[in-house]
């Protein structure tokens, strides 16, 4: 009988001659300490798909809103109600993201929200009433609410050298969802016969297409490289490790500013994607090129949600960028109360540049934190908490249309948001980590 030694060294060198492939190459590049190179692409090509998906929903709704209200019979104040509907499933559904991804995976659960928004993408256009319409949003709203949380978390864990460049990256292919939306729904819409149900239900193809990446990463419970082995309970399934660091995450003053900065500027990002196109429609804009204005407006994160992360990432404290985005709202929100229709151009571009506060708020999530596990936490209550609080800011704004006539209201209280939005960026991007305050 050979001696433990001399097994060892038997299986060490038979470990060397046999490359493993499919999922032993991928449970054994997350205990080893690099990654499968062709793994790290198969994440980067994920992430792309995942955030091309993560705003459709949202905007092409917008696009069409005028039309969805006509054929389900909706006041302004349900419509206001429609709008609010994404932040409070990313709030609801958010909250949700760390417990499932530490027990089916992070790639599982991404994988499944993308299976839920492209349902949802397809059931709503055509289930006939408003209760089914919202019900159906909801559940494609659960899909991108889940992969929102996860989107940071995977980059710190995957990517932890490269987490400006990443996060840019997938910043700049959400950014390049939403302005395709905005832009095309209406085209598409005519294209398939003038059906707003047709116009919507399209870019359930999309969502298909994301799914595909994810689900070589479905049986994947291993921790990324550098991060703990967790430990297995009777049942197989995987729980934190025991000296996991217990972060109070609620006594950190930099998670709160982090929180309100996240729920201010995705306020101003959910009245933009939601309401902005029929501020334009009203004055006296026509359909199509109002969607082409938002897509302007959405577009702007392209190029910008690449550069911010990696501007961020390079500096110790981020509150000049955030005060120059700030700026850039409260002039475009001044032109569009004085002039929208004239000078329209120029304030879609002024308002998509102020869009970029939300890159800028996933890059500071994973600046604030030292450890994977920390960047979990803060990026749940982050997220969860900011969309809570963004929650009214869409329905506030409907109703203010609805019983004013007009958009004065509603835009002074979108420019007036703009500056607790900088003081609490400003306090978020303090060069601190979480662990230092909880």
């Amino acid at each position: 009988m050979p001696d433990d030694e001399t097994q060892t060294q038997t299986l060490n060198r038979g470990a060397a001659v046999r490359t493993p492939t499919g999922p032993q190459a991928l449970r054994l590049s997350g205990a080893a300490e690099a990654p499968a190179p062709w793994l790290l692409r198969l994440i980067a090509v994920g992430l792309v798909l995942a955030a091309l998906n993560l705003r459709p929903a949202i905007t092409s709704l917008g696009a069409l809103l005028e039309e969805v209200r006509d054929g389900l019979h909706m006041s302004g104040s349900v419509a206001g109600v429609l709008t609010s509907v994404p932040p409070l499933c990313f709030a609801v559904f958010g909250v949700m993201a760390p417990r499932l991804a530490r027990r089916f995976g992070a790639g599982a659960v991404v994988c499944a929200g993308m299976a839920a928004i492209a349902a949802g993408l397809v059931i709503r256009p055509y289930i006939g009433s408003t209760a089914g319409f919202l019900a159906a949003s909801a559940l494609a709203l659960m899909g991108i609410a889940v992969s929102n949380i996860l989107m940071p978390v995977i980059v710190k864990r995957w990517f932890p050298d490269r987490v400006g460049t990443m996060t840019g990256l997938y910043s700049m292919a959400l950014a390049l969802g939403t302005a395709l939306a905005a832009a095309v729904t209406v085209p598409l819409t005519s294209a398939m016969g003038g059906s707003w149900q047709s116009g919507l239900a399209v870019w359930a193809v999309l969502a298909a297409l994301a799914v595909l990446p994810w689900i070589v990463l479905v049986r994947d419970t291993t921790p990324a490289p550098g991060t703990p082995a967790p430990d297995r309970s009777a049942s197989g399934q995987a729980s934190p490790p025991a000296d996991a660091p217990a972060l109070r995450i609620t006594r950190s003053r930099t998670a709160w500013g982090l929180a309100c900065f996240f729920g201010l500027q995705a306020t101003a990002a959910y009245i933009t994607m939601g309401w902005m196109p029929q501020i334009f429609r009203d004055a006296g804009v026509s359909a199509g090129t109002a969607g082409v204005l938002l897509a302007v407006t959405m577009a702007m994160g392209v190029p910008l949600a690449f550069v911010i992360p990696r501007v961020a990432g390079r500096l110790k404290q981020q509150g000049p960028i955030v005060v120059v985005l700030g700026l850039c709202g409260l002039i475009g929100y001044g032109g569009l109360y004085l002039a929208p229709a004239a000078g329209a151009w120029v304030w879609a571009v002024l308002l998509g540049v102020a869009n970029c506060a939300f890159p800028l708020a996933l890059t500071m999530i994973g600046m604030r934190s030292r450890t994977g596990a920390g960047v979990v936490r803060l990026s749940a209550f982050a997220q969860s908490t900011g969309y809570l609080l963004s929650i009214p800011g869409p329905l506030l704004v409907g109703v203010l249309y609805q019983h004013s006539g007009g958009w004065g209201l509603p835009i002074a209280l979108m420019a007036g948001l703009m500056i607790p939005q900088m003081v609490a960026g400003v306090l978020a991007g303090r060069d601190r980590t979480v662990e230092d305050e909880c």
